[in-house]
């Protein structure tokens, strides 16, 4: 069993990331390693370049969520951790795919037109071809399993689709180039959404900090945000039917019931009845019980610059190794002379 997972680096990590992703990625490390496989994470930085960045915050965006998947417990001796701009193979192996991707498959794409929107003639060809990319990157390790989200199942298909038709084309029926990689979904993951609207998603972007908690926030900005998240004057209700139409008091639920491992209704048999006075407090003492020690180990790791530098650079020879034969054999299926 071979996972190959991957994350564009945005900057901190805030708590929706954590929950949403990072958590499960722990949580897969460790069952997999239990089982004899291995796991492979990186981060996206080819990707990145798709659209507008500030190279300068690009290197240093690495660096910072490098620091905090370590933090967050990805162990770079149980995993495979690195960036893909280390391994110029990912880049290799899109272009080798690009024969095989076909032009109507991209257009389909729906990420494609949420993120290109009416001005696609203006975006960039490495948006459009985005998904090949995403092909690229779990095909060259012969992955097995892909953990997808509901926005990310539609590129599994589409690099099932590519590797299929490249087997089909260039393979043989006894040795297939590529491995068909299984999508896994994580158990469900706590939706994590603002603290100042509960309709809309946690996210970096939100001009507003008091909208999320970020993992390197200290404990009092941490309770100072969660006594000032948005709610409404109702009481906490004693089973999760009584919060339809809470969007606000359910994202605040919801956030104490993933941290603590437990479900929504059992957070409200224990606050059922009970104001926000008793809740936020509890909440917030929950949120820096569990994310101090994270917060610490990102602020240690991110002041050591040469550490996070030889953890990439040993992710990516590691990586290289394991690259090396599927590319290889692509450009011997395709007839090149290396």
């Amino acid at each position: 069993m071979r996972i190959v997972s991957g994350i564009q680096p945005t900057g901190n990590l805030h708590l929706g990331n954590y929950l949403g992703a990072i958590r499960n990625w722990v949580k897969m490390q460790d069952e997999v390693a239990a089982r004899g496989g291995q796991s492979l994470y990186f981060l996206a930085d080819l990707h990145a370049i798709s659209q507008p960045h500030v190279p300068a915050e690009l290197r240093e965006n690495t660096l910072a969520m490098t620091a905090a998947l370590v933090a967050c417990g990805i162990d770079p001796a149980r995993s495979v951790l690195f960036n893909q701009a280390q391994v110029p193979m990912h880049a290799e192996l899109q272009w080798l795919l690009s024969g095989t991707a076909r032009m109507g498959w991209l257009n389909r794409m729906t990420q494609w037109k949420d993120k290109a929107g009416k001005n696609r003639e203006g975006q960039s060809v490495a948006l459009f071809t985005y998904p090949v990319l995403q092909a690229a990157d779990v095909l060259l390790y012969q992955a097995t399993h892909v953990p997808v989200g509901e926005d990310q199942k539609q590129h599994l298909e589409l690099a099932r689709d590519i590797a299929q038709k490249f087997n089909n084309d260039f393979g043989t029926e006894d040795v297939p180039v590529f491995t068909l990689p299984e999508p896994i979904i994580p158990p469900e993951a706590a939706r994590i959404m603002s603290l100042r609207d509960g309709s809309a998603k946690m996210s970096k972007s939100d001009p507003s900090d008091m909208s999320r908690i970020n993992l390197t926030d200290d404990t009092d900005t941490i309770m100072a945000k969660i006594k000032k998240a948005k709610t409404d004057p109702e009481p906490l209700p004693s089973d999760k039917v009584g919060l339809e139409g809470r969007a606000e008091a359910a994202n605040l639920v919801g956030i104490y019931a993933a941290m603590a491992g437990t479900s929504v209704d059992a957070v409200l048999n224990e606050f059922g009845g009970h104001g926000f006075g008793k809740f936020k407090p509890a909440l917030g003492e929950l949120l820096v019980e569990s994310l101090a020690p994270i917060g610490a180990r990102f602020m240690e790791l991110r002041q050591d610059r040469e550490a996070l530098d030889a953890i990439l650079a040993r992710g990516a020879l590691k990586a290289r190794e394991l690259a090396g034969p599927t590319l290889a054999a692509v450009y011997a299926a395709l007839g090149l002379v290396r």
